[in-house]
């Protein structure tokens, strides 16, 4: 998402901004709070967020081992998802700190703080970034106890961390250290740690067998050249990434930067090197990116509206806070298709491009996304130029009149997971002969910004 403390809107506002635009066909709206979902979905269980944070809304999602983690801008919950129809809370942390984007590995979860806090522990309040003691980054809590998680350790980054990214080391490295890639954005002259240009990234070292001696390692210039920062309608200029996904095994990665789309080579964890770049009249602002699972093709999301507004409407139109479909071709990226649900959504609901993952099917293309109140859409960009949803879940506008929706919708181990503003944990299930066959695949750890290649094809087949 692309609110941050930096602008006038909050996450507690993820209120709708009015837009003038025509109504949709009243036929095409669900009634108010109603769950609709097409014939092959099915809704499995919904879990209501703990008492502990059930003020303040869920974000993203990672997988580990049988159990879910899912980020609240109060702080996180564990859930236990070993038997999917009987999901249920293991713990919740209340650790305040927008938006707490989550990643996991062994018994580490790194969490993101991109709201300007009075200093780093759970208990903090929010303060100015015009502060110079205030803080913002990135904190590490040790989750080998599921039932109690501590906190052992925070890193400072700056203009924090909107989001972030777990690379796993490679060669000699890889079971000594993991890196982070911090994405923040927005500067200004009077933040003393977020001073423009800022058209960079922080990159944490973790070492794995003394966490608490993370530190940023790197802090690698991006856009030497300040990045897209006049076209017409752009959300914000590029002053930094939004979010980066990261393909550790190839080596690659992809930057959604605000006004800009980009590959890295990241041979090199601490110098990732951009390779390709390019920018598109119809995106307000590059939000995520996703690789298909040969890395021919990359899938990035524009968050027009910056995730407040109704842009899933006729007035809006098909091609703008939609996805945009490229090939990797010798290198490069070519645009290919737009991608966008047809299901057009009351003005009262925010809805917009937003997190999603591949589904693994042996060769086809084929991922869950995230869009807001536009629920969750499942399509297939088989053939880039000719996408389309062959499943969906969504509600229908809230009967008080505000925004939310989910913000993450991730396939892992079978089932969909969606994390709704409001509503809690989603579980949902598709039943369709073009995904029955990644119902056989199974990872251990999940992700969703640091792909993995996985298999398919039967049984026991998997990451």
């Amino acid at each position: 998402m692309s609110l941050s403390r930096r602008s006038i809107v909050t996450a507690a506002a993820a209120t709708v901004l009015a837009l003038a635009a025509m109504p949709a066909a009243a036929a095409d709206i669900p009634p108010a709070d109603t769950v609709v979902h097409s014939p092959n979905v099915t809704h499995v269980l919904n879990i209501p967020k703990p008492d502990p944070i059930a003020g303040t809304i869920n974000t993203d999602i990672a997988f580990q081992d049988g159990y879910a983690y899912v980020g609240n801008y109060g702080g996180f919950s564990i859930y236990d998802i070993r038997k999917p129809e009987k999901a249920k809370v293991v713990s919740s942390v209340v650790c305040p700190g927008a938006q707490m984007d989550v990643s996991v590995y062994g018994n580490l979860l790194f969490t993101a703080v991109d709201s300007s806090r009075s200093d780093d522990s759970c208990n903090s309040e929010s303060q100015s970034a015009t502060i110079k003691e205030s803080w913002e980054g990135v904190r590490i809590f040790d989750i080998s106890d599921k039932t109690n998680p501590k906190y052992i350790k925070s890193v400072e980054t700056n203009c924090g961390s909107h989001t972030l990214t777990l690379v796993p080391g490679k060669g000699p490295d890889k079971n000594k250290n993991v890196y982070i890639y911090v994405s923040s954005y927005q500067p200004a002259d009077n933040f003393p740690d977020c001073a423009p240009p800022h058209d960079k990234i922080s990159i944490i070292k973790v070492p794995l067998r003394n966490p608490a001696a993370a530190e940023v390692a790197a802090t690698p210039v991006v856009f030497p050249d300040g990045g897209n920062e006049t076209q017409p309608g752009l959300l914000l200029p590029t002053s930094g990434c939004h979010d980066i996904t990261a393909y550790a095994e190839k080596d690659i990665a992809a930057g959604a930067c605000m006004g800009d789309g980009v590959l890295f080579d990241i041979r090199d964890r601490l110098n990732p090197k951009v390779t390709a770049r390019v920018t598109d009249p119809n995106f307000a602002f590059w939000h995520s990116a996703t690789f298909s699972n040969d890395a021919k093709k990359v899938v990035f999301t524009d968050e027009l509206g910056g995730g407040g507004a109704a842009t899933c409407n006729e007035a809006t139109g098909p091609n703008r806070g939609a996805d945009a479909i490229y090939e990797i071709v010798r290198g490069k990226l070519v645009f290919q298709s737009y991608f966008k649900i047809s299901r057009y959504q009351d003005d009262s609901e925010n809805c917009v491009a937003h997190n999603g993952s591949l589904i693994p099917v042996k060769g086809r293309d084929i991922m869950v996304q995230a869009w807001y109140m536009g629920g969750l859409s499942i399509w297939d960009f088989t053939d880039s130029k000719r996408p389309r949803e062959i499943g969906y879940f969504e509600r229908g506008p809230r009967s008080d009149g505000s925004g939310g929706g989910i913000w993450s919708a991730y396939y892992y181990n079978g089932y969909i997971y969606g994390a709704d503003f409001h509503e809690g944990l989603d579980i949902i299930k598709i039943d369709d002969r073009l995904t029955d066959s990644a119902k056989h695949v199974r990872t251990n750890r999940l992700n969703v910004q640091t792909q993995e290649s996985y298999r398919g094809g039967g049984p026991g087949h998997g990451w």
